[in-house]
């Protein structure tokens, strides 16, 4: 067996699993969820016109590099999106079941595990595919706290010049998960820096970019390195890989339809590694991802709804924890330290009294220099509808108050 295997941490939900054990949730009060990050709002009709009107493809094998349409399709929205000049779609694109199994899927590419000492360098909190992979790749993970005090961005000039001589790859999230938070042009600038100093590859996890409630959009890596002089020459977008998906902004998770883009050297080689390995997407799936990367109107409604639960839900909460509109995302990311209680005890209380599920912010971090960033908060995935939303804050408000009146 695999002994990198015995490395992976139970994933976080089922820590929450065993932390519910032996509990049973008030009946008088229905079960809901805010703990998993799986869009609920409704799948947009045309996106599964598209889907069940291309049933034929069924009949034929699709290719690892996915159709023409497809990967014009998305090189399309990414410059609408983001201002960036036009990509080579057959050499900078690539169509991906998901932005899981592609994230996960970089770090064997990458990774060379014959060098001594290999480092995959990780936000912390963060998405738990991240470890996983640096470990199943033969490297460590490295972690970077994420700040309050820095609006939760990670201090990447605390890790040392040692340090950075061995990371081979690093992984980011803007907007955050958990967070919400969302990486500045300064905070590129400093990236693509190192990057080109020690020439590891940054993984930029942008699958939270399409749900924001400014009137600016978040800030995207390939429109970063194209303000900062990185998209043309010689090799556009050196070490730069982008992983995005339908999944939050046309609400289709079970559709697992995502891409990656950028350094087209790069693509070449996880190209090759998918090949070997990789799934290639389904032609139905292609089709219903064409027409929902075309497709801006669904987006801006999907949009309004987060910004509606959002106006809503965070005032109510405000009154009994520490929390905060986030940047971007669907996450509320609180701090319960006010209610005399852990993380894990305020999920265990909450869910037994008022049949509410939170995830503890500490199951989505690790101990790392002196400190895990997620204790004593918890993660509230605001993906119901309206109405579901505010009923879940409202038994919370009223679970701190009973805490308050005990």
């Amino acid at each position: 067996m695999n002994p990198h295997l015995d490395r992976l941490h139970p994933y976080p939900f089922e820590k929450l699993r065993q932390l519910f054990a032996g509990v049973t949730p008030n009946p008088d009060y229905k079960p809901i969820s805010l703990g998993i990050g799986e869009p609920k709002h409704p799948t947009p009709a045309f996106i599964q016109r598209a889907l069940t009107h291309a049933m034929a493809g069924l009949a034929t094998y699709p290719t690892t590099h996915g159709n023409e349409p497809l990967r014009t399709a998305i090189a399309g929205w990414l410059e609408r999106r983001y201002g960036i000049p036009a990509l080579d779609a057959a050499t900078m694109v690539l169509p991906v079941n998901g932005s899981r199994e592609a994230l996960f899927a970089i770090a064997q590419t990458v990774i060379d595990p014959r060098k001594p000492g290999a480092l995959v360098v990780s936000p912390n909190p963060f998405y738990q595919i991240y470890e996983g992979a640096a470990y199943l790749a033969g490297a460590e993970p490295y972690f970077v706290n994420s700040q309050p005090a820095r609006n939760f961005a990670c201090d990447y000039s605390s890790v040392p010049d040692d340090v950075w001589a061995r990371v081979q790859l690093l992984y980011l999230c803007s907007p955050g998960n958990p967070t919400g938070a969302v990486l500045s042009l300064d905070d590129w600038r400093e990236l693509f820096a190192l990057s080109d100093r020690h020439g590891f590859v940054i993984a930029a996890d942008e699958c939270y970019s399409e749900i924001y409630f400014g009137a600016t959009p978040p800030l995207g890596a390939l429109e970063a390195a194209h303000q900062l002089g990185r998209s043309e020459g010689a090799h556009p977008y050196a070490n730069l890989m982008v992983f995005s998906s339908l999944s939050k902004r046309s609400n289709v998770p079970g559709m697992r339809s995502g891409f990656v883009a950028g350094d087209p050297e790069l693509m070449k080689k996880f190209l090759l590694y998918r090949t070997y390995c990789g799934g290639a997407m389904s032609p139905p799936v292609q089709a219903a991802s064409i027409a929902a990367w075309n497709d801006e109107g669904h987006v801006q409604e999907n949009r309004t709804l987060y910004k509606e639960k959002f106006t809503l839900i965070t005032p109510l909460l405000k009154q009994v924890m520490d929390v905060e509109l986030p940047d971007a995302g669907f996450y509320l990311w609180a701090d319960v330290r006010r209610t005399g209680l852990s993380d894990t005890e305020f999920a265990r209380g909450l869910y037994a009294e008022y049949n509410v599920t939170v995830l503890p912010g500490s199951y989505l971090a690790r101990d790392a220099h002196g400190s895990n960033p997620g204790r004593n908060r918890i993660r509230m995935a605001l993906v119901a509808e309206v109405d579901e939303g505010l009923e879940a804050a409202n038994r919370i408000v009223q679970f701190c108050n009973d805490l308050k009146a005990s």
